[in-house]
C-alpha cells in the first residue's frame, strides 16, 4: 500500500501534486508519504500486538530526521549500525532503551557512545567484540546489555549482496558454536546477556525462510535456558521484503501468524528490525528527462538523476517501476535504457525497459525508493546529493535542502605549501 496515485492524470503524492513539488525545489529529489510510513508502521504494531515485542526501524533503509521523529512519536525504536546512526536517532528523540547495535566493526569510541547512552543491547558478532565491550563497560563501570548475533545458516533465497544468514557470510556467529560463545559471556562481569539476534537477509517475500529461522532459534534459547542463561529478548531481525514489480511479499500479519505459536513458547519479547517493509514504498525518486540518444542497438533516456542520487540498480541489478509525473496523451511505447549522467557505463535506472513517449523535460517518477535510496547517495562526479521532502496531507516540507556547491567542499584545506 501507497499514497502516491494518479488524479486527472496527474500523480500526486497524498494531496500534493508531484510537479507542483517539482516546480518548488528542483530536480532530481525523493519524495515521501507521511501517511504511508505511519501506516506500514502500524500495520507491524498490529500484526504483532499478541505478543511482547519491540519494532525497530533500521536507519540504513532510510536515515532523514524528519521521518525518524515521525517513527519515533509512533513509538519506533531503531535498528543502528553506527554511531552517527545513534547519533540520528537519539536527535530524533527516540527512547535510548528502544535501541539494538548491530554490525560487525563496532570501534571503541562508537561501543562507548552506546554504552554511555544507555542503549537496550548491542548485538555482538564475534568473540573478540565481546571481549571489546566488556572491557569499555569495566572501563565506563556500567554494564551493557548484549546480545550474540546467531547465523542459522538459512538461505533466504535473496540477492547474494543483501543475504546475511549462511555461513559463508561475515555476519554473526554459526548457531553449533554459539552455546559456547554465551557461557563465555557469562562469565564476564561487565556484559548482561539478555537476548539473542539473528538477521538472514532483506527483500524476502516468503514467510518460510522466517519460520525455519525461528524455529531455530527458539530451540537454541530452550538449550541456553536450560544452561540457566535467561533470555530475555529473542531479536528476529528485518528483511520483510515490498513489491517493486511482480512480488508478492507477506503483510506482517501473515508473517506474524506463522511465527507467533513458535515465539509463545519462548516466552521472550520479540525485537523486529523492518527498515525497507516501512519505507520502501513510502518514497519516490523524482527526476527530470534531458535527452534521447539512438546508438542503432539502444534507445537511450538520459535523465537528470543518477547512480550516485539511487543506487540500487547499478549495484544489485535492482528494478524499480518507472512512471511518468503526467500520463501521456499518445498510447505508443518504446524500449529505452533509462541512464543517468554519471561517468560510468552502470550508470541506469532501468535496462530495456518499455516505457511511454517521454519528451525532454517531462518529469518521472521512481517507485519504491523511500528505502536504501537517499542513504546509499554520494557525491560521485561532484554531483551535490538532492532534496528531501515530505508531505503530510495537502502540505509538503523540505525536510533536506539539495546540497550546494559549496557543500561539496566543506571541511576540505590545502597545506600550506599550496597556499599563495
Amino acid at each position: 500500500m501507497h499514497d502516491f496515485s494518479y488524479k486527472n492524470g496527474e500523480l500526486y503524492c497524498e494531496g500534493v501534486a508531484v510537479n507542483a513539488v517539482a516546480n518548488r525545489v528542483g530536480t532530481p529529489f525523493y519524495l515521501y508519504s507521511s501517511n504511508t510510513l505511519t501506516s506500514h508502521y502500524r500495520a507491524f504494531q498490529s500484526a504483532f500486538e499478541g505478543v511482547p515485542h519491540l519494532i525497530c526501524f533500521a536507519l540504513k533503509a532510510n536515515p532523514n530526521g524528519a521521518l525518524l521523529r515521525l517513527l519515533g512519536k509512533e513509538g519506533a525504536g531503531a535498528d543502528i549500525v553506527s554511531g552517527g546512526e545513534l547519533f540520528r536517532a537519539l536527535r530524533a528523540g527516540i527512547d535510548p532503551k528502544k535501541i539494538v547495535y548491530a554490525g560487525v566493526g563496532k570501534r571503541r569510541d562508537e561501543i562507548e557512545y552506546a554504552l554511555k547512552v544507555g542503549i537496550l543491547m548491542c548485538n555482538v558478532e564475534s568473540g573478540e567484540e565481546l571481549l571489546a565491550i566488556d572491557r569499555s563497560a569495566s572501563e565506563m563501570r556500567v554494564r551493557a546489555g548484549i546480545a550474540l548475533r546467531v547465523n542459522p545458516d538459512i538461505d533466504a533465497g535473496t540477492h547474494a549482496y543483501i543475504s546475511t544468514g549462511l555461513k559463508k557470510n561475515k555476519f554473526g556467529i554459526p548457531i553449533e558454536q554459539a552455546l559456547e560463545y554465551y557461557q563465555t559471556a557469562r562469565k564476564l562481569h561487565n556484559v548482561e546477556v539478555i537476548g539473542v539476534h539473528q538477521h538472514i537477509g532483506s527483500q524476502i517475500t516468503e514467510v518460510k525462510p522466517f519460520v525455519d529461522a525461528i524455529e531455530r532459534l527458539v530451540q537454541f534459547v530452550g538449550e541456553l535456558k536450560a544452561e540457566g542463561i535467561d533470555i530475555k529478548f529473542i531479536n528476529m531481525g528485518g528483511g520483510l521484503g515490498i513489491t517493486y514489480k511482480d512480488e508478492t511479499p507477506p503483510h506482517p500479519r501473515e508473517l506474524s501468524q506463522a511465527i507467533q505459536p513458535l515465539l509463545k513458547q519462548s516466552g521472550c519479547t520479540l525485537v523486529l528490525e523492518p527498515g525497507r517493509a516501512i519505507a520502501g514504498n513510502a518514497g519516490i525518486l523524482v527526476t527530470r528527462a534531458l535527452y534521447h540518444k539512438d546508438s542503432e542497438v539502444k534507445k537511450f533516456l538520459i535523465v537528470d538523476a543518477g547512480m550516485n542520487d539511487l543506487m540500487r540498480p547499478s549495484l544489485y541489478e535492482a528494478y524499480h517501476d518507472i512512471k511518468p509525473v503526467v500520463e501521456p496523451a499518445s498510447a505508443d511505447h518504446t524500449v529505452v535504457d533509462v541512464v543517468g549522467p554519471i561517468c560510468e557505463s552502470g550508470d541506469f535506472l532501468a535496462k530495456d525497459r518499455e516505457m511511454p513517449e517521454v519528451k525532454p523535460g517531462d518529469l518521472l517518477a521512481v517507485m519504491g525508493a523511500g528505502a536504501y535510496g537517499f542513504s546509499m547517495a554520494s557525491n560521485y562526479n561532484s554531483r551535490p546529493r538532492v532534496a528531501e521532502v515530505v508531505v503530510k496531507g495537502n502540505e509538503f516540507f523540505t525536510v533536506r535542502e539539495r546540497e550546494t556547491y559549496d557543500d561539496l567542499i566543506k571541511g576540505e584545506k590545502l597545506p600550506r605549501w599550496l597556499v599563495g
